[in-house]
């Protein structure tokens, strides 16, 4: 029987300290770190090193080289083998993990806004180990999968009876252009009051189309119960708004028709057109602010003719707010919250400045967008107390969508062919 062959910790300690090696630490822990290996590897085998036991399940067959990168530096350790080849070391499946981790944090970094050279010079601080820009952006792309399912996503949970939707715009390079592209964001209230991001997408412009195409796109996800879109006084939102949900009011962000409305008005008379504006928005009921509505267009009725005709035409949408329950009417009466999320979008993307492609950009916005509405309904407090929203819509004799079953929407609606007459009644 041979001899059993083993080192001590003391009798490893002094060969590792006479030795004239740069780094004493990194040479104990590989020291350390192979010798956890043999013990796992005689735990597998059921037998240590030449040993000889009426329980072994195999045979040792010799060593392979591995590097395992660590924060003192690389060891190079001998990795175990046996004959039938079943031998895996959980140290190496830690290890993955934590390769997976480092990954992970890599790609949070990215979301937080931090750019790909400075994640790349951070890891390369951290771990001993460097990552150029190119292996760090393909990291980032493993959150597609991820990202694609949290985008498609069914609708058909919860109603939404509330919606917000609004534009920005990012630079993108495109075809050795740089150009600007607009991120379609779309926000809804569902009936248990909770905000949520329901649509996140990116268009060469903001029209009609691509608002249909965003709109028919959360339908066929489900959407179903919409009341009221609050947008500003973008012409592709409220002709897609009109093709798509029929049966729901379209509400003016009583914030954008003030900065339409004030440059028409003399610099002297900002002031109290502001005031004036501000106390019919914030009326008890819809009599009270029409009263005052017309106060203003009678006011400016022969000094500013051209004025008094856009507020008397703007305001009719700006007051749509006034035919929902009051505890909701200042958080449906603008799109200020989707601009807010829009400035933090902002923030965390200004370090990129210029995404690379379309793809990039579509895969950060979307992140933070995720992160944001996550944040949003994990909140412990609802944002809008909806229980009575049901009762209010009855008794004001208005279509409720998510008492009588999703609608059938016309996705597609046929168009007449040129030769048709219109039905006589």
């Amino acid at each position: 029987m041979a001899k059993k062959q083993t080192t001590t910790l003391e009798e490893a300690l002094q060969v590792i300290l006479a030795t004239d090696g740069d780094n004493p630490l990194r040479q104990m822990l590989e020291w350390m770190v192979q010798q956890a290996l043999e013990h796992e590897m005689g735990g597998h085998l059921g037998a240590d090193r030449y040993e000889r036991s009426d329980e072994r399940l195999g045979y040792r067959n010799g060593h392979r080289p591995r590097v395992f990168t660590t924060a003192v530096g690389d060891l190079d350790l001998l990795i175990p083998q046996d004959r039938d080849g079943t031998f895996s070391t959980a140290l190496f499946e830690r290890y993955q993990r934590s390769d997976k981790a480092l990954a992970l944090a890599m790609m949070e970094m990215y979301i937080q806004g931090v750019s790909t050279r400075n994640v790349a010079s951070i890891t390369e601080t951290l771990c001993g180990r460097s990552f150029s820009s190119q292996q760090v952006s393909k990291l980032t792309a493993d959150l597609d999968e991820i990202l694609e399912a949290w985008r498609t996503r069914r609708l058909d949970g919860e109603a939404y009876p509330y919606l917000f939707v609004d534009a920005t715009y990012q630079k993108v390079r495109d075809g050795g252009r740089v150009v600007s592209k607009g991120m379609l964001l779309v926000m809804g209230i569902n009936t248990l009051g909770r905000r949520e991001i329901l649509s996140v997408g990116i268009a060469d412009t903001e029209n009609a189309v691509t608002w249909s195409d965003t709109f028919r796109d959360l339908k066929r996800r489900g959407l179903s119960g919409v009341l009221l879109v609050t947008s500003d006084h973008h012409e592709g939102i409220k002709a897609a708004v009109r093709r798509h949900f029929q049966g729901a009011s379209w509400q003016r962000c009583q914030f954008h028709f003030m900065q339409n409305i004030l440059p028409l008005c003399p610099k002297r008379e900002r002031k109290a057109l502001h005031t004036a504006l501000r106390a019919a928005f914030d009326s008890e009921d819809l009599g009270g602010a029409n009263r005052l509505t017309n106060e203003i267009i009678i006011r400016w009725a022969e000094t500013k003719p051209a004025l008094a005709d856009r507020i008397e035409e703007g305001m009719v949408d700006a007051l749509a707010c006034f035919y929902f329950p009051p505890s909701h009417r200042k958080k449906i009466r603008t799109s200020n919250m989707l601009e807010w999320l829009n400035g933090q979008l902002r923030k965390r993307t200004r370090v990129v400045r210029i995404f690379p492609n379309e793809a990039s950009c579509m895969r950060l916005m979307t992140a933070l967008a995720m992160e944001q509405s996550e944040e949003w309904e994990t909140s412990p407090r609802r944002y809008m107390d909806t229980d009575k929203l049901e009762d209010w819509v009855i008794e004001n004799n208005m279509h409720v969508p998510w008492l009588e079953g999703p609608p059938v929407w016309p996705f597609d609606e046929p168009t007449p062919a040129p030769d048709e007459e219109p039905a006589k009644a």
